[in-house]
């Protein structure tokens, strides 16, 4: 029969063990990594696209463009035309918004320019319900 043997201490109290059996978790995850790799549908390396039959459709012309600059005095060029003042504005906005199809407007504002006169002209544009607006020239900026 077995004996216990204190040890050379004295205390009398065996040591205890701290040290976590990660034996049966590694065990378990394995199990739970070999089922999710079962159950992964097998991927196709190719992608299946339904391409539309018939003729392509004919090439259309560029859209008109009119180009709104408005200078460091304020003062707005529509193409080029100096206008005499906002109502100048207002009726030429007026024109491109009962067309068919509106041209595309685009407002070249120069840096020096102060804010007031661009959002005079973008809130004109706005009004009017032109929605083929940009705002050109962002790289004299940098």
């Amino acid at each position: 029969m077995g004996m216990n043997v204190a040890a050379a201490g004295g205390s009398g109290d065996p040591e205890v063990l701290v040290d976590i059996n990660t034996t049966p978790l590694i065990d378990v995850l394995l199990v739970l990594l070999i089922m999710l790799i079962i159950t992964i549908p097998i991927q196709l390396h190719s992608v299946n696209m339904n391409m539309p039959v018939g003729t392509p459709p004919p090439p259309t012309t560029p859209p008109e463009v009119v180009r709104i600059d408005i200078d460091p005095a304020g003062t707005v060029l529509w193409n080029g035309e100096a206008l005499a003042d906002a109502d100048a504005l207002e009726s030429r906005l007026t024109t491109v918004a009962a067309l068919e199809s509106p041209p595309e407007l685009h407002v070249n504002p120069d840096k020096r320019v102060a804010y007031k006169s661009v959002a005079t002209v973008m809130a004109a544009v706005q009004r009017k319900g032109l929605t083929k607006v940009g705002l050109i020239g962002a790289e004299q900026f940098l």
